[in-house]
């Protein structure tokens, strides 16, 4: 069951722009969103996130592939998959997600999901996190498939992505151009995993760190002599 999404995201208001750098389908990321979430509580402050696109498997067939076969070639044997899904799963719990790996049948192709985060993004930053937190949970907890137009479709209609009301619109050359230009900014910068995390131009995380971290971090891009333990941030 999709979570009350709204009432995780807090509205934006004077909060500090964190820019994450992720794939819909990247567990880590959604991990990270947690803990970005976390982070903002212990500065007292609304961390409100850019999402820029990356494709984990951007040689993905459009229509995606069974899972369970593309990930035991891609890891070598599907035990080692399950390992690696078990590894995740337990910091999910860590920050409150519950992953449903056994739900997840197709690994999808996610640029057009990008192209529907770009589209979110210029409705507003608060709604391109609102889809942003829809995709993760519709993957990692429900095991949509979020390659299927459909599925992009209804995301958009829920969100009011009006820009997004047609198959054909999520070939739109202006939003494929953007997401094509953020992914060669992505490799122009060297990045070759995510989540990368940068808060006013410095990259403060590689990688979905605990909460304490990112907070420690982002007083540092802003200059404040302080420190965050037990939850606090200090002077």
């Amino acid at each position: 069951m999709i979570e009350n999404i709204a009432n995780r995201i807090e509205q934006p208001g004077d909060g500090l722009v964190v820019d994450v750098t992720s794939d819909l389908i990247c567990p880590w990321c959604f991990v990270a969103k947690r803990r970005l979430e976390k982070a903002s509580s212990i500065l007292g402050k609304t961390l409100e996130v850019r999402w820029h696109p990356f494709q984990l498997n951007p040689g993905m067939p459009v229509e995606g592939l069974d899972r369970r076969l593309y990930r035991s070639a891609k890891f070598g044997s599907w035990e080692q998959s399950q390992r690696l899904d078990a590894q995740v799963s337990s910091a999910g719990l860590e920050v409150g997600i519950k992953f449903r790996h056994d739900l997840m049948k197709r690994t999808p192709n996610t640029f057009w999901g990008h192209v529907l985060l770009a589209a979110a993004l210029k409705e507003e930053l608060h709604t391109q996190n609102l889809v942003a937190e829809r995709f993760f949970q519709a993957y990692f907890l429900n095991g949509e498939d979020v390659g299927d137009p459909a599925t992009l479709l209804g995301i958009a209609r829920e969100f009011g992505v009006t820009t997004i009301s047609r198959v054909e619109d999520l070939d739109s050359p202006v939003l494929v151009s953007e997401v094509k230009t953020g992914e060669r900014m992505a490799a122009s910068a060297g990045i070759r995993g995510v989540p990368q995390i940068s808060f006013q131009g410095t990259v403060v995380a590689n990688g979905a760190q605990k909460e304490k971290l990112l907070a420690d971090s982002i007083l540092r891009v802003l200059g404040t002599t302080g420190h965050c333990e037990n939850g606090v941030c200090a002077v």
